[in-house]
């Protein structure tokens, strides 16, 4: 009790040797989670992810209400002095004097306009079908990095576990050599007849090739271990141990091949890619056929201009664009075409990407304002875990 008590007060007061730091040990299930949440290309995956579900609200956004407005503050001509020559407020002569310049008045404007699409031909539906194929492609891009950090991580996890055996297997065979040498020198040196000099040469030469191995082994391990400390995040300076002592054999799968290509098939993220860009392909498809049809809308329309240093004509049958506005609801149809050169340079891929979204700037009450162009489908995809190849028959077989 006393020596507890003495090592508890050395050990508050700092005085007592530093010890060991304890080794995480890990099994193969917590080094995949460990994994999955150390590395920084899912967290990337995921916001692409949310970026492609924005775009897809940006979309559906576009059939709702859209408020423009625009208001300045400029110079007007000064106007003063009535409708007719001399000042008059009543007579037969107008005045015909517009465009000399009697001074200068402040000009307030604004102009706002609230629209609402009626019907658009499909071009928002259309158009929501093939953003929300993108956005099943960039899932399908983040179930893909998964599999293959949930890959590396069980390659680096068995790879250690085998380089590890493969090495305890070579020291013994080291020590069991090393034992038959010992007989054979011996066996020479008391010249019974019973081994040769070859034998003991054999034996050397063995033993020097197993002396390699060894080393071969210790490297693998190493770069296993450390590959493993990346991949789960400890770190090369961390200490890490898998909770396994050796490599357990698994009962091999009672499945036939035409099986596992059945479940490829219906499982693999390529395949649900592949499916979606087909899907997100006809949507656009029927989209570009939409945008040859119109837009139909509705809405409020007005504009209000203000001009201090001008008289106000309260003339139903004349206007003053500086002093005067106007509100009115109003239905429409609006058709926005471009040129082909322009609709060559929307499409054309930006670089470092698969194909670039296109956008198309309008004014409104022009409608839709924005749309997506969906990623290309994944035909070059490539996986380390997945090798797809065709079997091409040979010249002259047959």
């Amino acid at each position: 009790m006393k020596i507890k008590a003495l090592t508890l007060t050395l050990l508050a007061a700092g005085f007592a040797p530093a010890l060991p730091a304890w080794a995480e040990t890990v099994s193969l299930q917590q080094a995949v989670e460990m994994s999955l949440a150390a590395d920084p290309r899912i967290k990337e995956r995921e916001q692409v992810v949310e970026a492609a579900r924005a775009l897809v609200q940006e979309v559906k956004g576009n059939a709702g209400w859209r408020v423009s407005a625009n208001a300045f503050i400029g110079l007007a001509p000064e106007a003063e002095g009535g409708f007719y020559q001399g000042g008059a407020y009543s007579g037969t002569n107008p005045r015909t004097d517009g465009d000399k310049l009697h001074g200068i008045s402040d000009w307030t404007h604004l102009d706002f306009a609230l629209i609402k699409p009626l019907y658009t031909f499909g071009k928002v539906e259309r158009y929501s079908d093939a953003a929300q194929g993108n956005v099943e492609l960039k899932q399908g891009e983040l179930k893909q990095t998964r599999a293959d950090i949930v890959y590396d991580t069980k390659r680096a996890y068995f790879g250690f576990l085998t380089a590890r055996d493969s090495r305890a297997f070579l020291e013994d065979m080291q020590g069991r050599v090393d034992q038959a040498i010992a007989t054979v020198e011996r066996g020479l040196k008391e010249e019974n007849g019973e081994v040769r000099q070859s034998d003991l040469f054999a034996l050397q030469t063995a033993r020097g090739l197993l002396t390699k191995y060894v080393h071969q082994a210790r490297a693998i391990e190493k770069i296993s271990l450390d590959g493993l400390k990346v991949l789960t995040g400890t770190g090369l300076q961390g200490d890490l141990q898998v909770a396994d002592s050796r490599i357990e054999p698994v009962t091999f799968p009672q499945m036939d091949l035409a099986e596992f290509q059945a479940r490829a098939l219906q499982d693999r993220p390529e395949m649900q890619q592949l499916e979606a860009g087909l899907r997100a392909r006809r949507a656009l498809l029927a989209a570009k056929k939409a945008d040859r049809m119109p837009d139909v809308y509705a809405g409020v329309i007005g504009q209000f201009n203000y001009a201090s240093q001008r008289e106000r004509l309260d003339n139903p049958y004349l206007f003053d664009p500086f002093n005067g506005g106007g509100l009115t609801p109003v239905v429409g149809v609006k058709w926005t075409r471009y040129s082909a050169s322009l609709r060559r340079a929307s499409t054309r891929p930006r670089p470092n990407s698969k194909r670039s979204i296109t956008r198309r700037p309008s004014r409104l009450p022009a409608f839709p304002t924005r749309w997506v162009r969906p990623t290309s489908t994944p035909r070059q995809t490539s996986n380390r875990n997945v090798r797809w190849q065709m079997a091409r028959p040979r010249r002259g077989a047959g």
